[in-house]
């Protein structure tokens, strides 16, 4: 199983780093993607990818940080996508949930990182709080790129326009809340080849382990076993259609 994105640069995770690896490990999960959110954090995602080969990352600028960063930064990024343990851009995207960053401020570091992308031939890792219409509408502007809406947590219809434009969504541990019964039906009829499982570690510890507070790749395996039930599959099934959709999405392995 990959967990498809999680924060392994996070002190609470980098901390323990070699314990939590191998607890993933010992769950069955085999490979997984750390993001690199801000530029103080792309080095620190390389090294922790560094002689381990289960372990990919991302890199990019998070909306939530894109006030502390500068576009300048973005000129490092070519380079850095030569490296072959970075497998996409982001995460990017547009968050209206936070105020952290002035909208308009925020749609400039996505466009000027969608451009990139779709200049590098690169996947792109979405973080979309309360927009998914404009992130959608700004993706339409570079129609070779795709995308993965990670920790997806909007509405039907919402997915229904995210499948449309040929995108994927990321499910985490929201799918087995209790108050999770929309993205349940979600994961019923998401078409079979646009879906991943994800943690986002440290956060979001899924049931029946919210009393973890510090949420590891580990837990994966409880999101997974979640949309499995809802898609009326078992785990191993899941687990075998999630992980192809993760290598091909990010070309893991070419």
């Amino acid at each position: 199983m990959i967990d498809t994105h999680c924060h392994l640069t996070d002190p609470r995770l980098a901390g323990q780093l070699e314990a939590v690896l191998a607890r993933a490990a010992a769950a069955g999960v085999s490979g997984m993607v750390t993001i690199g959110t801000h530029a103080a954090d792309w080095d620190a995602a390389l090294a922790v990818t560094a002689g381990r080969s289960g372990v990919r990352c991302a890199l990019g600028v998070h909306p939530n940080y894109c006030h502390e960063a500068e576009l300048a930064d973005l000129a490092k990024l070519p380079e850095l996508q030569k490296n072959p343990a970075v497998v996409a851009l982001g995460e990017m995207g547009l968050d209206y949930h936070h105020d952290f960053a002035p909208r308009q401020r925020q749609a400039k570091f996505f466009e000027a990182q969608l451009q990139l992308a779709q200049e590098l031939d690169r996947p792109v890792v979405i973080h979309c709080r309360e927009a998914v219409a404009d992130c959608l509408a700004m993706l339409r502007v570079v129609p070779r790129v795709t995308a993965v809406f990670h920790c997806f947590t909007g509405s039907e219809a919402e997915a229904r326009d995210v499948f449309d434009a040929g995108h994927l969504i990321g499910f985490t541990g929201v799918v087995t809340f209790r108050n999770g019964q929309e993205l349940r039906r979600i994961a019923a009829w998401a078409p079979a080849d646009r879906i991943l499982v994800e943690t986002d570690a440290p956060y979001l510890s899924p049931e029946p382990m919210r009393k973890q507070k510090i949420n590891e790749p580990a837990l994966v395996v409880h999101t997974a076993a979640a949309v499995a039930a809802a898609r009326g599959m078992d785990l191993a099934g899941l687990d075998a259609l999630t992980t192809g959709n993760a290598m091909r999405f990010y070309r893991w392995g070419e």
